[in-house]
């Protein structure tokens, strides 16, 4: 079981990695094709919805509410009780979901106005009309792309989770394929890339459907909301969303006040969210899509010492991957971006304002990765109240930094906000867990931490030696670029990977859920 966890976190990673390397390919076409201006930015608010609806639904929050009950269900229910509830739960969230799918497109213009309000108050009329025509068709994605959550929650409930992960690759596809083919035939070419989003979303639903055949759980759509199974989901739906969208919750209120500054800010604050997204889809929505089931089915079995473990687990992968990786995206923030954005349409001042508020989000990467984490440790006990208070005081806290920040700092300040943020939701959660005495911390976290201490001291020193500042790095043409970047990454990687290993580190470090040293240091 335990080698099967890590297969899966290979798998998803695998995935996941494909998927934001398309995206990376996605959003090198727009930039270079559309650039950052008023229109780029009102197609970034239009997409800002569903992408955070994407966020929602298909990195882990909607599954944090299903996954736990159909957990259930396989293990003290029979298979007909389980395809009836799949049948019940299909026919409730569809008809749900279609009704709100019509509001959110009728009214647009409204949530525009919400989440861009800053383009009627700088008297930018077109650009907000823009944005609303586009958000009345993405906004459309949201019956599809939770829909196919729905399916990917079943598919990870029995331990399929290669075919979910891979499924966002398709929206890279199709939003490519409309920048490319569609923009040119069409009298407004952003347009093009709304219609992409509301492709994808068929496309992927689609994808998934023939695998549900095969586990004969192909849903029938039978509307049943009194169902008690279907009751308990639609309750603890609510608080999951709202406990692990923290993080997206703030990335919108970001978006609102870049609608005020610059303009040009809100797509700075895209492109360098969508680089922090590649470390925490590769490994915190990997983490957290594979111990929720094995946490829901530990929590069921009554097993505390092995739900502490997978817990535990999941903890030490983050230190071991994830601090790393904010250490070398904020140190290659600049050269990151010019290697994939910069065009004529992207100039070298976007790529240093871009710069400047991904160093402040890979202050909060950890942070970010750690509420994936730890929140499924309370979502499998089917608690999903606790994370909506601590993610109540992460967003209030983002509120009030975002008002101290943003005017010293523009849209880095909001960029700074989001991550202190996310670093004190997950703060909250570990606490959480501990007072209630489900998580206690395996032997050998010292001697975890010093060896993994030296390997980040071995990234820095690696990149204050190698590389270049910005001004050289811009000056180079692109093939030298992306030879030095990755040059660079792979020397980063492999003197972190030296220190640690003649600290004294070993491959069991990295091993399945309760094998920990017996020391904490050699």
């Amino acid at each position: 079981m335990a080698s099967s966890l890590v297969r899966s976190i290979a798998s998803v990673g695998g995935y996941t990695f494909l998927s934001r390397v398309l995206g990376f390919v996605r959003d090198l076409v727009l930039a270079r094709l559309f650039g950052a201006d008023a229109a780029t930015d009102a197609f970034f608010v239009a997409f800002k919805i569903p992408n955070f609806l994407r966020r929602l639904f298909g990195e882990g929050a909607f599954a944090s509410a299903l996954v736990p009950v159909l957990s259930e269900f396989r293990v003290k229910r029979s298979f007909p009780d389980l395809k009836l509830f799949v049948d019940r739960i299909a026919g409730s969230l569809g008809l749900v979901l279609f009704l709100v799918t019509v509001v959110g497109s009728l009214g647009s213009p409204l949530l525009v106005s919400l989440f861009g309000a800053g383009f009627l108050i700088r008297g930018q009329v077109e650009t907000f009309w823009l944005a609303s025509a586009m958000l009345s068709l993405t906004f459309t994605y949201l019956l599809f792309i939770a829909l196919t959550a729905l399916a990917g929650s079943i598919l990870n409930a029995h331990n399929r989770f290669a075919v979910p992960a891979f499924t966002p690759v398709l929206l890279n596809l199709c939003m490519i394929a409309s920048a490319l083919w569609l923009a040119p035939r069409m009298q407004e070419p952003i347009t093009a890339l709304a219609w992409g989003v509301v492709i994808a979303g068929m496309v992927q639903l689609g994808f998934q459907l023939p695998f549900l055949s095969r586990l004969d759980l192909l849903p029938r759509f039978r509307p049943v909301l009194h169902d008690p199974g279907v009751r308990r989901v639609l309750a603890l739906m609510g608080p999951a969303l709202f406990g692990v969208s923290v993080t997206q919750l703030n990335l919108m209120l970001d978006t609102l006040l870049a609608s005020f500054l610059t303009g040009g800010s809100v797509s700075w604050l895209y492109y360098s969210d969508r680089l922090v997204e590649l470390p925490m889809g590769m490994l915190g929505v990997a983490l957290g899509t594979v111990i929720l089931p094995s946490l829901s089915r530990r929590h069921v079995e009554a097993a505390g010492e092995a739900f502490s473990a997978t817990l535990d687990w999941g903890l030490r992968w983050l230190v071991l991957f994830g601090l790393p990786s904010a250490l070398g995206l904020a140190m290659l923030a600049g050269p990151v971006i010019a290697t994939l954005f910069q065009s004529g349409a992207f100039d070298a001042t976007d790529v240093a304002m871009a710069q400047r508020s991904l160093w402040a989000y890979a202050l909060g990467l950890v942070g970010f990765m750690g509420v994936k984490v730890l929140a499924p440790g309370f979502f499998a006990r089917q608690d999903t109240h606790t994370p909506v208070r601590f993610g109540v005081v992460a967003l209030l806290v983002n509120m009030s930094l975002n008002l101290i920040l943003v005017w010293p700092l523009a849209h880095a300040g909001l960029a700074l906000a989001t991550g202190l943020a996310g670093c004190l939701n997950a703060g909250l959660l570990l606490r959480g867990l501990w007072r209630a005495g489900c998580y206690r911390p395996g032997a050998g976290w010292a001697g975890l931490l010093a060896r993994s201490g030296l390997g980040l001291a071995a990234i820095g020193a690696v990149l204050m030696c190698g590389s270049p500042d910005l001004a050289q790095w811009l000056a180079w043409e692109s093939g030298t670029r992306v030879l030095r970047l990755v040059e660079l990454i792979g020397l980063a990687a492999l003197g972190y990977f030296a220190a640690f290993f003649l600290a004294g580190g070993r491959p069991r470090h990295f091993g399945p859920p309760g094998r920990t040293e017996s020391a904490d240091m050699p």
